[in-house]
Protein backbone atom coordinates (compact mmCIF):
# COMPACT_ATOMS: atom_id res chain seq x y z
CA UNK A 1 0.00 0.00 0.00
CA UNK A 2 2.52 2.45 0.80
CA UNK A 3 4.63 1.39 -2.78
CA UNK A 4 1.03 2.75 -4.52
CA UNK A 5 1.09 6.24 -1.77
CA UNK A 6 4.76 6.42 -3.19
CA UNK A 7 4.53 6.02 -7.08
CA UNK A 8 0.79 8.49 -6.53
CA UNK A 9 3.33 11.04 -4.76
CA UNK A 10 5.77 10.94 -7.26
CA UNK A 11 3.36 10.85 -10.15
CA UNK A 12 1.72 14.06 -8.49
CA UNK A 13 5.14 16.02 -7.84
CA UNK A 14 6.22 15.23 -11.67
CA UNK A 15 2.84 16.53 -12.81
CA UNK A 16 3.51 19.40 -10.88
CA UNK A 17 7.03 20.20 -11.91
CA UNK A 18 6.19 19.89 -15.51
CA UNK A 19 3.24 21.61 -15.29
CA UNK A 20 5.12 24.67 -13.32
CA UNK A 21 8.31 24.40 -15.87
CA UNK A 22 5.63 24.55 -18.91
CA UNK A 23 4.05 27.51 -17.68
CA UNK A 24 7.22 29.30 -17.57
CA UNK A 25 7.95 28.48 -21.08
CA UNK A 26 4.54 29.71 -21.90
CA UNK A 27 4.69 32.90 -19.85
CA UNK A 28 8.64 33.25 -21.83
CA UNK A 29 6.85 32.93 -25.23
CA UNK A 30 4.37 35.84 -24.15
CA UNK A 31 6.70 38.51 -23.12
CA UNK A 32 8.79 37.31 -26.57
CA UNK A 33 5.56 38.37 -28.58
CA UNK A 34 4.85 41.52 -26.40
CA UNK A 35 8.60 42.41 -27.29
CA UNK A 36 9.53 41.51 -23.27
CA UNK A 37 6.85 43.53 -22.05
CA UNK A 38 6.94 41.70 -19.11
CA UNK A 39 10.28 42.05 -18.51
CA UNK A 40 9.43 45.29 -16.71
CA UNK A 41 7.82 43.30 -14.33
CA UNK A 42 10.70 42.35 -11.89
CA UNK A 43 11.54 43.12 -8.90
CA UNK A 44 12.93 46.98 -8.64
CA UNK A 45 15.02 47.39 -5.78
CA UNK A 46 13.76 49.79 -2.71
CA UNK A 47 11.07 51.07 -5.27
CA UNK A 48 7.24 50.58 -3.26
CA UNK A 49 6.18 48.58 -6.74
CA UNK A 50 8.77 46.27 -6.19
CA UNK A 51 7.45 44.85 -3.32
CA UNK A 52 4.28 43.66 -5.49
CA UNK A 53 6.72 42.16 -8.23
CA UNK A 54 8.24 39.41 -4.95
CA UNK A 55 5.70 36.88 -6.20
CA UNK A 56 5.98 37.44 -9.74
CA UNK A 57 9.16 37.41 -10.57
CA UNK A 58 9.90 33.86 -10.40
CA UNK A 59 7.87 33.18 -13.14
CA UNK A 60 9.45 35.82 -15.98
CA UNK A 61 12.81 35.62 -17.47
CA UNK A 62 15.20 37.78 -19.52
CA UNK A 63 15.04 35.44 -22.84
CA UNK A 64 14.99 32.07 -23.45
CA UNK A 65 18.57 31.45 -22.50
CA UNK A 66 18.04 32.53 -19.24
CA UNK A 67 14.61 30.25 -18.72
CA UNK A 68 16.42 27.02 -20.37
CA UNK A 69 19.19 27.32 -17.46
CA UNK A 70 16.55 27.70 -14.93
CA UNK A 71 14.62 24.74 -16.32
CA UNK A 72 16.03 21.47 -15.41
CA UNK A 73 17.42 22.53 -12.01
CA UNK A 74 14.18 23.48 -11.03
CA UNK A 75 12.63 20.61 -12.54
CA UNK A 76 14.80 18.55 -10.65
CA UNK A 77 14.82 19.92 -7.36
CA UNK A 78 11.40 20.68 -7.60
CA UNK A 79 10.23 17.32 -8.37
CA UNK A 80 12.51 16.37 -5.04
CA UNK A 81 11.24 18.52 -2.98
CA UNK A 82 7.18 17.67 -3.64
CA UNK A 83 7.70 14.47 -3.30
CA UNK A 84 7.23 15.29 0.20
CA UNK A 85 3.93 16.58 -0.18
CA UNK A 86 2.41 19.13 -2.52
CA UNK A 87 1.10 21.36 0.47
CA UNK A 88 4.64 21.47 1.74
CA UNK A 89 6.39 22.00 -1.46
CA UNK A 90 4.49 24.79 -2.13
CA UNK A 91 4.65 26.16 1.63
CA UNK A 92 8.82 25.98 0.97
CA UNK A 93 8.11 27.66 -1.99
CA UNK A 94 6.14 30.92 -0.49
CA UNK A 95 9.04 30.66 2.27
CA UNK A 96 11.69 31.04 -0.03
CA UNK A 97 10.13 33.43 -2.62
CA UNK A 98 9.20 36.05 -0.07
CA UNK A 99 11.90 35.91 2.11
CA UNK A 100 14.35 35.87 -1.17
CA UNK A 101 12.60 38.45 -2.46
CA UNK A 102 12.30 40.93 -0.01
CA UNK A 103 16.21 40.41 0.26
CA UNK A 104 16.60 41.24 -3.35
CA UNK A 105 14.63 43.93 -2.76
CA UNK A 106 16.50 45.49 -0.80
CA UNK A 107 19.86 44.85 -0.82
CA UNK A 108 19.70 44.71 -5.04
CA UNK A 109 21.90 47.84 -6.93
CA UNK A 110 19.88 50.62 -7.45
CA UNK A 111 17.19 51.17 -10.28
CA UNK A 112 18.47 47.23 -10.82
CA UNK A 113 14.97 44.75 -12.15
CA UNK A 114 15.59 40.95 -10.66
CA UNK A 115 13.62 38.15 -12.51
CA UNK A 116 13.98 34.56 -13.10
CA UNK A 117 13.77 31.03 -10.99
CA UNK A 118 16.79 31.06 -9.82
CA UNK A 119 16.35 32.54 -6.35
CA UNK A 120 13.81 29.73 -5.96
CA UNK A 121 16.39 26.91 -7.74
CA UNK A 122 19.03 28.15 -4.95
CA UNK A 123 16.36 27.97 -2.36
CA UNK A 124 15.36 24.51 -3.10
CA UNK A 125 19.17 23.33 -3.36
CA UNK A 126 19.86 24.78 0.51
CA UNK A 127 16.48 23.37 1.96
CA UNK A 128 17.07 19.79 0.33
CA UNK A 129 20.51 20.36 1.70
CA UNK A 130 19.94 21.31 4.84
CA UNK A 131 16.28 19.14 5.03
CA UNK A 132 17.95 15.52 5.75
CA UNK A 133 20.28 16.58 8.26
CA UNK A 134 17.38 18.51 10.08
CA UNK A 135 14.84 15.63 10.40
CA UNK A 136 17.58 12.88 11.24
CA UNK A 137 16.51 11.04 7.91
CA UNK A 138 18.86 8.89 6.18
CA UNK A 139 17.41 8.95 3.13
CA UNK A 140 17.40 13.24 3.38
CA UNK A 141 21.08 13.15 4.13
CA UNK A 142 21.62 10.47 0.82
CA UNK A 143 19.69 13.61 -1.32
CA UNK A 144 21.57 16.22 -0.06
CA UNK A 145 25.15 14.60 -0.83
CA UNK A 146 23.97 13.63 -4.07
CA UNK A 147 22.54 17.54 -5.27
CA UNK A 148 25.82 19.10 -3.28
CA UNK A 149 28.08 16.39 -5.63
CA UNK A 150 26.03 17.42 -9.00
CA UNK A 151 25.38 21.16 -8.05
CA UNK A 152 27.39 22.10 -5.11
CA UNK A 153 30.01 23.78 -6.84
CA UNK A 154 27.61 25.35 -9.08
CA UNK A 155 25.38 26.53 -6.57
CA UNK A 156 28.56 27.90 -4.81
CA UNK A 157 29.89 29.92 -7.22
CA UNK A 158 26.74 31.42 -8.00
CA UNK A 159 26.26 32.74 -4.77
CA UNK A 160 29.20 35.07 -4.92
CA UNK A 161 29.42 38.61 -6.55
CA UNK A 162 31.36 37.47 -9.77
CA UNK A 163 29.23 38.71 -12.86
CA UNK A 164 27.50 42.58 -12.62
CA UNK A 165 25.33 40.92 -14.81
CA UNK A 166 23.37 38.07 -12.35
CA UNK A 167 21.63 38.71 -9.45
CA UNK A 168 24.02 36.99 -6.63
CA UNK A 169 21.62 38.78 -4.18
CA UNK A 170 18.94 36.00 -5.16
CA UNK A 171 21.41 33.16 -5.59
CA UNK A 172 22.90 33.94 -2.09
CA UNK A 173 19.17 35.19 -0.01
CA UNK A 174 17.42 32.23 -1.93
CA UNK A 175 20.03 29.39 -0.66
CA UNK A 176 20.12 31.20 2.86
CA UNK A 177 16.08 31.42 2.66
CA UNK A 178 15.91 27.69 1.41
CA UNK A 179 18.18 26.47 4.17
CA UNK A 180 16.53 28.57 6.99
CA UNK A 181 12.82 27.23 6.02
CA UNK A 182 14.52 23.90 6.51
CA UNK A 183 15.75 24.26 10.16
CA UNK A 184 12.79 26.09 10.89
CA UNK A 185 10.12 23.94 9.48
CA UNK A 186 11.45 20.32 11.07
CA UNK A 187 8.66 18.37 12.13
CA UNK A 188 8.99 18.30 16.25
CA UNK A 189 10.05 15.12 18.54
CA UNK A 190 8.01 14.28 21.10
CA UNK A 191 9.82 13.63 24.56
CA UNK A 192 8.16 11.56 27.26
CA UNK A 193 8.07 13.77 30.92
Amino acid sequence: MSDVRGLDRAKAAGLLMLGWVALLWLIELVDYATGHALDAYGITAREADGLAAIPLAPFLHFGFDHLASNSVPLLVLGFVTALSGIRRFLAVCVAIVLADGLAVWLISPSHSITAGASGLIFGLFGYLLIRGFVERSPLGVVVAVVIATVWGTTFLAGALPADSTVSWQAHLFGLLAGAGVAALTRPRVAVAA
